[in-house]
Order: C-alpha cells, then sequence, then structure tokens
C-alpha cells in the first residue's frame, strides 16, 4: 500500500522587545542566569502581569505578514501543566481566543511550482524558564534561569496539509523570511529565537483521513526538521507495515544517531480564562496604524525588482531574500551600478566574500557606494572580472575607493591593442598546437590560448581584446 504523510507544524518565534511580555524586566534571555528577574517573571504569588504595548505592536505587525486576519478582541488563558521550568503551575497562552486567524504562505514545491499553505492561527504566548543540567562533583543537577521565563513570543499553528520535509523547510524559510522583514524577530533556529514542533502523520495515499499523529521536538535548525521529519514518515510506515498502532505521544529528535526517540506521552492540560490580563481590544484607526508599518513583503519586491529592473526570477528572488540585502542592491543600483550586473556580482562575489569574512552586510566596511564605484569601473572597462577580485578583497582590507585601489595596485586592465598584440604574438608562437587545434575547429583551443595570455599580463589584460586579436591573427 502506498502512503502519504499528513504534516503540521507549531513554530515559536521570539519577538525582539525591549522588554518581557509582562514586566519590565530587560528581553534578554542570554545573559548571565537569574540577572533580569522581578517578581512578575518569577512568577511570585500576588505579583500582576501588565502586557506590553511594544509586544503587542509587534505580534500584529508579524501577523500581518503572514496574511492573517486580526482579530478584534482576543484573551489570555492560563494553559495549566506543572514543570520545574514553570513552577507557578500555569503558562499565559492564547488558547480560546487568538490575536490572528488564518493566514497564508507560498512556498516552491519540489517541482518548482508555486503552492500556498494556510495558517490556522497565531497566537501570543510567555516563553517558560529554562533548565540547565550539570554534574555537581558526581551528582547530576538541574538549575533553572529565570531569565528566558516571560519573553514574548508568537506561536504560529499550520493547517495539517504539508506533504513532505520538503515542504515543511521550505515553509519554514518562508515564515523566517516573511517575519525578518518587518523587524520584529530574528527568527533563528540555531540560536534559539525560532523555534519548531512537528506533528506527523500518514495515510493511504489519496485519503482525506486524519489518523493518530505523533509530536516531534528538540529541532534545532530547518534541515534537522526536513531530517526528523523524513525519519519519522518512515517509522510509522514500517509502523504500519509491522501491524504495530502508532501512539499519540512526544518523540525528540537525535541529530547524532539521526533518530526520533520516545519522550513522553501527549498531555494536554486545561487552559482556563486568566482573570489578571484584560480583554485585548484593537480598533480600526490602531490597526490602520500598525498596517502602514508593514513594509513591502518579498513577495511584492520579487515582481517589482523583475519589471522595474529585468532581473530573472532568480535573481530578484535572491535580493529579496532578505530586508537589508534587497536595501543594499537598490541602493547600488540607484548609485548608478547597472542591476543585472549589481545582482551578479553581489550574489557570485560579494556574499561569498562576506562570509569568508565573517561579516554581515549589517556590519562591513562595504557600503553600497564603495560596492557601486567597482561595478562602475568593471562596467566601463577600466578593470576585467578577475581584477574586480581583488580590489574587492582590498576594500575589506582599506578604507580607500575602488579607484584609488586600482591605482595604487596597479589593477587597471590592459587594453591597448598594440601592447596586447605583443602578447598574443608570444602567446601563437609558443602554442603551436593550441593554435593548429583551434584552426582544425576545437573551439576550447580560444579558451585556452585566451588563458595563456592572461597569465604574461598577470591578469591585467582586456579578454575580450586578447580573443580579437587572436581571432583576427589566425583568420
Amino acid at each position: 500500500m502506498k502512503y502519504e504523510a499528513v504534516i503540521g507544524l507549531e513554530i515559536h518565534i521570539q519577538l525582539n522587545s525591549a522588554t518581557k511580555m509582562f514586566c519590565d524586566c530587560a528581553n534578554n534571555p542570554g545573559d548571565d542566569p537569574n540577572t533580569n528577574v522581578c517578581p512578575v517573571c518569577l512568577w511570585m504569588p500576588g505579583a500582576l502581569p501588565v502586557l506590553s504595548r511594544e509586544v503587542l505592536e509587534k505580534a500584529t505587525l508579524a501577523c500581518l505578514s503572514l496574511n492573517c486576519e486580526i482579530q478584534g478582541e482576543s484573551a489570555f488563558d492560563q494553559k495549566v501543566y506543572y514543570y520545574p521550568d514553570l513552577p507557578k503551575g500555569f503558562q499565559l497562552s492564547q488558547a480560546h481566543k487568538p490575536l490572528a486567524r488564518q493566514g497564508w504562505v507560498e512556498i516552491l514545491d519540489e517541482q518548482g511550482n508555486l503552492k500556498k499553505l494556510s495558517l490556522h492561527h497565531v497566537h501570543m504566548e510567555e516563553d517558560v524558564a529554562k533548565l540547565v543540567h550539570e554534574i555537581e562533583g558526581r551528582v547530576p543537577i538541574s538549575l533553572v534561569d529565570f531569565n528566558r521565563a516571560g519573553t514574548p513570543l508568537i506561536e504560529v499553528v499550520t493547517e495539517p496539509e504539508l506533504k513532505s520535509p520538503h515542504d515543511a523547510m521550505e515553509f519554514l524559510k518562508a515564515i523566517r523570511n516573511q517575519v525578518r522583514y518587518t523587524g520584529c524577530a530574528e527568527c533563528s533556529m540555531e540560536s534559539g529565537t525560532m523555534r519548531c514542533d512537528a506533528n506527523i502523520s500518514i495515510r493511504p495515499a489519496g485519503s482525506d483521513q486524519l489518523n493518530t499523529k505523533v509530536e516531534v521536538k528538540n529541532m534545532n535548525s530547518i534541515h534537522h526538521v526536513g531530517d526528523a521529519i523524513a525519519y519519522e514518515i518512515k517509522r510509522q510506515i514500517d509502523s504500519y507495515n509491522n501491524n504495530e498502532p502508532i501512539v499519540l505521544h512526544t518523540r525528540l529528535w537525535d541529530p547524532e544517531k539521526h533518530v526520533t526517540t520516545a519522550m513522553r506521552a501527549k498531555f494536554e492540560g486545561p487552559c482556563i480564562p486568566d482573570p489578571c490580563v484584560p480583554l485585548i481590544v484593537l480598533t480600526d484607526p490602531w490597526l490602520e496604524k500598525i498596517k502602514s508599518l508593514l513594509p513591502e513583503m518579498p513577495g511584492q519586491k520579487v515582481k517589482r525588482f523583475v519589471q522595474e529592473y529585468s532581473l530573472i526570477h532568480d535573481e530578484a528572488v535572491l535580493m529579496s531574500s532578505e530586508r537589508g540585502l534587497s536595501e543594499f542592491f537598490e541602493s547600488v543600483v540607484t548609485l548608478g551600478a547597472p542591476a543585472r550586473m549589481a545582482a551578479g556580482r553581489i550574489a557570485s562575489q560579494l556574499l561569498p566574500a562576506l562570509k569568508a569574512h565573517g561579516q554581515t552586510l549589517a556590519d562591513t566596511s562595504i557600503t553600497p557606494e564603495r560596492f557601486a564605484g567597482l561595478i562602475q569601473l568593471l562596467e566601463k572597462g577600466e578593470i576585467n572580472s578577475n581584477s574586480a577580485k581583488s580590489v574587492l578583497e582590498k576594500l575589506f582590507e582599506t578604507d580607500k575607493t575602488p579607484g584609488q585601489i586600482v591605482e595604487q595596485f596597479g589593477f587597471r586592465q590592459v587594453s591597448d591593442t598594440a601592447e596586447l598584440a605583443k602578447i598574443v604574438d608570444k602567446i601563437i608562437s609558443d602554442n603551436v598546437s593550441a593554435v593548429t587545434n583551434y584552426k582544425n575547429g576545437n573551439k576550447k583551443s580560444m579558451g585556452f590560448l585566451v588563458g595563456q595570455a592572461m597569465k604574461v599580463s598577470r591578469g591585467k589584460a582586456n579578454p575580450k581584446v586578447i580573443q580579437e586579436i587572436i581571432k583576427e591573427l589566425l583568420a
């Protein structure tokens, strides 16, 4: 029998507000343990939580970026359960009246076609504390760090309509990209500001039934999510084929062994309305104000880049993949660089160079002005492609302009026909077999001869002029 997977995701995104959700403590979970705490986030009896306006604004903006319907009224509930990282016995969440419902994002499926995936809802909730497991002498102990307690989260809950590990990974990338564009969150699974749980079940292919699902946790990268889902699909299919029942429970992903392991039985505690946090009522004027803060989103930007700058679709997708990257690209073009040349050089040279130097566009000294200057030198033929790479490398080492670097290090392209003709004469006389092959119709020989000329000129020759001279002399 053929089976198909039914996958739903629950994605927790930590908002980057200055303070926690219900108190004035700094929202910096990575600080020294238990330094950003107060009676509210320590959950002392009688402490009164007060919802942060900034958190509400950022949560709403994130929901708008996901095409959600913002609810006029939403409310917090007490999600009751007990665990050492939640000693008060309940978590403030929005089980009955979430901030937003529905919503959607688009991904490319495995055939490269657009596919719309739906959200069920997005709700706000406070994060719990963090358990730190250590060894004291020979005794294992668990400590509690309350810095994370009360940090603001939104939870994005999908409809169970994802079908494959590919869908899940592309969905996470889309969510990360959309929310990052708003500036509300970092959305990094590696640093823990975005976390994902996957609910997976299988059914006979073509069926519409929903079978028992299994939840998988502990996946700290997008690729881990894909690997865990792939393993769990196979495990469940093997269980069905061996007549072993699928039991509702939670499993953990082991990234070293590439397996999921049973963690605990699935438990859903009661959710009761919280009496302390008032009902949230959003007015139309307030909501319009938040909508006005929404930037041009990636999908819109891709279409505009294709139309306005004549980029091909893949180039436009890459240039709009991060808000900072799209702004850098447009600044370079505004400064006079040809759009397609700018996109190509950013993708093939600047981004790899930044990675090699451990930098990002936000902290590098390669400004749009300096990069545009480099591209303009290339466009005018003052330097060739090889020299452009060298100039770019020098830009990391000095604050000089590209033009000054070209003059200082002698990177200017040689295009003088007489000078290059002397080089070509020598190359032709030194490479008789390549010349013979070219005359016999071997096109690759031209590349070899041009390459030899570039070596002799130490990479400064204009390769187009070199090729024209070779063709003329060997005609």
